[in-house]
């Protein structure tokens, strides 16, 4: 038996919750380009005023676009940049890489974070491994270390991003190219077996220039984000000396990039 208002006919799944249901309708949207509210209850197996909640959260965020009757995709250079959606996307997965890169940092090292989601989570993991330097441009990061003992904290400015909530442009390179530290750890958008990208010349340009500024540079990445390309390319793989990534990369790609990168796989976070 089949129940109506479910896309294809299909019988409605069972109501998920809120935090998987407005991810999930994120994909689909991005999917099919746009979506009613009505196919949108149906697949995810709620009423249609809890769906216009989320949409209204998702418009809000900026990651979606409603209109009377549905909602469509923004660009992705908008919704894969918006710092609320990241942190809304592979939770687990993420910790779980924090985690693996957190046993790379030793006390008494300097570290540059960029704006990743994933930098944030490690920088909640790096809080007791005082001494430490740390160098971000990520507003957050600032914050969780702000305060904390035996910890020489350096921000760079540059022009705020609201989307990012961190600094960016040129005066945030020209801040970094100042500076030299014994380790750098970085996520980006997209990557291959070959190469990095990311879809904003300006995220670009302050990557790059992290990059310059660190003896060891490590890649931090979901698995969400392999096989992918974007726009701007940001370097080859062979430039980082990690590659820390979750459980769920692909066994084939996974040995490509081990001829070109140690790389570390995250179990899952306990």
């Amino acid at each position: 038996m089949t129940t109506t208002g479910a896309p294809g006919g299909q019988a409605h799944p069972q109501a998920r919750p809120q935090d998987a249901r407005r991810q999930l309708i994120t994909e689909y949207v991005l999917e099919h380009a746009t979506a009613t509210a009505a196919e949108l209850a149906g697949l995810t197996g709620v009423s249609l005023m809890t769906v216009h909640r989320d949409l209204d959260e998702l418009a809000r965020l900026g990651v979606l676009r409603k209109f009377r009757g549905g909602v469509s995709a923004l660009p992705s250079s908008v919704f894969e940049s918006s710092l609320e959606y990241r942190l809304g996307v592979n939770r687990a997965e993420k910790e779980a890489v924090a985690a693996a890169a957190a046993e790379l940092v030793e006390p008494g090292m300097s570290v540059m974070l960029d704006d990743s989601t994933t930098a944030l989570a490690l920088a909640r993991l790096l809080v007791d491994a005082a001494p430490l330097t740390v160098v971000t441009n990520a507003r957050r990061v600032v914050e969780v270390f702000a305060g904390v003992p035996r910890t020489r904290l350096i921000g760079l400015g540059g022009e705020y991003s609201h989307t990012h909530d961190s600094f960016l442009g040129v005066p945030c390179a020209e801040a970094i190219g100042g500076l030299s530290v014994d380790m750098v750890l970085v996520s980006t958008s997209a990557m291959d077996a070959r190469t990095t990208y990311h879809q904003e010349q300006d995220v670009v340009l302050v990557k790059r220039a992290m990059l310059a500024a660190g003896s060891r540079k490590v890649l931090l990445m979901d698995a969400s984000k392999t096989r992918r390309t974007a726009l701007h390319r940001l370097c080859p793989m062979d430039d980082f000396d990690h590659l820390v990534v979750d459980d769920g990369i692909e066994a084939e790609l996974l040995g490509e990039l081990r001829e070109r990168v140690d790389v570390r796989v995250a179990g899952p976070a306990s």
